[in-house]
């Protein structure tokens, strides 16, 4: 069997086998069009690959760990990463790495290559797999092109493709992966062709970058952008760019650089270009019988097409498809730096401007009409910036995934996760909130008379020290009684704090347990040192960058919920004052104020398991995913509300549906941590690292399997919870 063809030899019924790209550069070649030198490595190569490795079987068992229906963004972040590295650490079978060998040697001797992807699925009339499988460019070496293969391989498992195969119904055990590669061509000037505007069927458009293309592909580069008349190849519209950089090519890949001066003042185009290019897409959409995207360089004064396919759009009229959100999660590295200064100089401080602004209302002097407004006043700000939030900060957290893939590519651990430990022990905000009720447990332990008082209920006459503590303390954070962080007086009485505290100061102190180690500077070492030296400066600058991405993780529900907590102030002096007044007397433009918010005091999370009738199922094994290393046993303790953490005693293991920054205050008092939301970038997960605590992410319906009170093993090392005997 032919395994590997040029693009001169690939027939009809080599289709499947080539995938949409190589098939449609076949057609093009065949019609005249100019393409760069190029073969297509068959998807018979991807089967045998994962037969004769057992990949097949270790690739179906990662997307089986749950029902993918039931996955959140992380989880499949996480299942893509896994799979990813068990193509990078198993090796190519001997004979299969020298058909490899002998089909590039040839044609590509001395020569840099594009790896790309071609997916027998993608690029056809009904689905477009445009940006979701990887591409490589200025590939240098047989060694480098046969680990990049791979890396296209495992692309096939990616999170966004997973989630589009999911979305349009294809069967994500029968896909496959074939690859284009081609000769690189330096193009001085490159760019894409649409012979339609998705937004108006009767223009066309042109976008242009100098350099490579990469650039605009992944929003590196603004490109220069012209409107075309599709029925008269006129020119409508030039949208020129501030032109500051290009991506070129580099001795290991390309990079980004500035452009210079001479370029950055014209287009990269001129008129007759811009006609010839648009010319040129819509004799391939003649020829293909529907319209195309072209991806297209100027090889000097050659005009070279790279590939075609068939534009679709991932917008769906479906409320549903999120298709479109989970790609905007993948950030390049320039574009999370400069997200990163807009969340660090211009968000944060922001969001802490506002929490601060509305801390000097005095709620209790406004009128019921102006409470009211104030109420709506809240709302509004408060989902502003949750909306921020999704816009900006979700995306953010691909700073550590991004990270992550570097790091696994270049050392290739067993342990896909192993780059977690180059990021905790950080300055979270909820750590500061633990060390500071660590300290007053410190405090109570060491004052017998402090302890009775607390005990008994009595705060009256407290120590003037320890009180102003708990005062600043509640004012940072508030008394633990709600389930926002600032969030006061959801209950009554003596409060969880002080509960909590007690706890805390009957046993010994916990700090966070992933302090620096001989291990993580070993690590470090190890990442920096697989880079030559003129790129290990971005190589640091990608740690810090992962570093502030995973501490952002967990502190922007922090802030996040400063500014919920006084929408909630809000709310419960409204409903102070209709509890407080008669029937006949209720004021009407609170009751109406508060149906319109409809928010809810208590967590979001899962709610109480309902008891049904008839036998109950009683498991004894639970299989989730590992998301910190260690094994403990303890008494489970199964948080369903957030008044429940009140309850929280030393040497149990929290149970609940998620855990966010806002119940992270009971972990140091926890042997390990249980959660049925899955996922290495959790909130759960992270702050039971940053204290060295065994934790399992991802067992559907955790909270109705597991009660209280029963004792539970917890291995974090293979994600299994065992449970002991349950029976009376």
């Amino acid at each position: 069997m032919n395994w590997i063809m040029s693009t001169e030899e690939i027939q009809s019924a080599d289709r499947h086998r080539v995938g949409g790209k190589g098939y449609a550069l076949s057609l093009l070649v065949k019609k005249g069009f100019k393409i760069p030198k190029t073969v297509c490595l068959t998807s018979d190569i991807y089967q045998e690959y994962v037969l004769r490795t057992g990949l097949r079987e270790r690739v179906l068992l990662e997307l089986h760990r749950k029902d993918f229906k039931e996955m959140r963004w992380e989880e499949i972040w996480d299942c893509a990463a896994r799979i990813r590295n068990l193509f990078l650490t198993k090796p190519m079978p001997v004979d299969l790495e020298e058909e490899i060998r002998n089909g590039i040697s040839i044609p590509f001797r001395g020569k840099t290559v594009a790896v790309r992807s071609s997916a027998p699925d993608e690029d056809d009339a009904k689905s477009s797999f445009a940006g979701l499988h990887e591409s490589f460019i200025n590939v240098a070496g047989e060694e480098s092109i046969l680990k990049h293969i791979r890396l296209v391989w495992s692309s096939l498992w990616s999170d966004a493709a997973l989630l589009y195969r999911q979305e349009i119904g294809l069967d994500v055990e029968k896909s496959s992966m074939a690859v284009v590669i081609q000769e690189t061509v330096a193009g001085g000037r490159s760019g894409v062709a649409f012979t339609r505007n998705p937004n108006d069927e009767n223009q066309g458009i042109i976008e242009s970058v100098y350099g490579l293309n990469q650039g605009l592909v992944d929003g590196t580069v603004e490109p220069d952008r012209w409107i075309l008349d599709r029925a008269h190849n006129t020119i409508v519209s030039h949208t020129a760019p501030e032109r500051k950089h290009w991506i070129i090519p580099s001795q290991n890949g390309v990079h980004l650089a500035e452009l210079p001066e001479d370029k950055s003042a014209h287009p990269p185009l001129n008129p007759q270009e811009v006609n010839f290019i648009f010319e040129t897409a819509r004799k391939a959409e003649e020829f293909f019988k529907m319209p195309q995207d072209v991806e297209w360089t100027y090889d000097n004064d050659r005009l070279i097409l790279l590939q075609s396919r068939p534009i679709t759009t991932l917008r769906s009229d479906k409320p549903e498809d999120k298709r479109s959100w989970y790609l905007s999660l993948h950030r390049s590295f320039d574009n999370l730096k400069d997200l990163r200064r807009k969340i660090e100089d211009e968000l944060i401080p922001a969001m802490i401007s506002t929490a601060e602004k509305l801390k000097t209302k005095n709620l209790m002097k406004l009128s019921d009409k102006a409470l009211a407004a104030e109420i709506k006043k809240r709302w509004a700000i408060n989902h502003e910036w949750v909306n921020t939030y999704w816009a900006e900060f979700i995306p953010y957290a691909h700073g550590v995934r991004l990270f992550g893939q570097v790091y696994n590519d270049t050392i290739h651990p067993d342990d896909p996760y192993e780059f977690i430990d180059l990021l905790t022990n950080t300055d979270m905000a909820s750590i500061a909130r633990n060390n500071m009720m660590m300290d007053l447990a410190a405090m109570i332990r060491s004052d017998s008379n402090l302890t009775e008082k607390l005990k008994q209920g009595d705060d009256s006459d407290l120590d003037g020290k320890f009180l102003s503590m708990v005062n600043e303390f509640i004012d940072k954070f508030g008394d633990l009684s709600c389930a926002v962080t600032g969030g006061k007086n959801c209950v009554l009485g003596t409060g969880p704090l002080y509960r909590l505290l007690l706890e805390m100061a009957g046993h010994p102190a916990k700090i966070n347990g992933r302090q620096k180690s001989d291990r993580i500077d070993q690590l470090y070492q190890k990442y920096l040192g697989s880079f030559e030296a003129d790129q290990r400066v971005w190589a640091e600058e990608l740690l810090e960058l992962a570093r502030s991405s995973y501490q952002l993780r967990d502190d922007d529900n922090i802030y996040l919920g400063r500014i919920e907590a006084h929408l909630l102030a809000a709310v419960q002096e409204a409903k102070r004052r209709l509890q407080d007044q008669n029937v006949d007397q209720v004021a009407e433009v609170l009751s109406q104020v508060l149906e319109e918010v409809d928010f809810r005091t208590e967590s979001k999370g899962s709610t109480p398991a309902v008891e049904t009738p008839g036998y109950k199922l009683q498991a004894r094994q639970l299989i989730g995913q590992p998301a910190g290393p260690g094994i403990a046993k303890g008494k489970a303790r199964v948080v369903q509300r957030h008044s429940d953490l009140a309850d929280f005693k030393h040497g149990e293991v929290l149970v609940c549906d998620a855990v966010d920054p806002n119940i992270t205050f009971v972990v140091p008092l926890a042997a390990a941590v249980v959660e049925r939301r899955g996922g290495m970038l959790i909130h759960g997960a992270i702050i039971a690292r940053e204290y060295g605590l065994p934790c399992i992410t991802g067992i559907p319906d955790a909270t109705t399997l597991i009660q209280t009170g029963v004792e539970i093993t917890v291995d974090g090392y293979l994600g299994i919870v065992t449970l002991g005997d349950t029976r009376n």
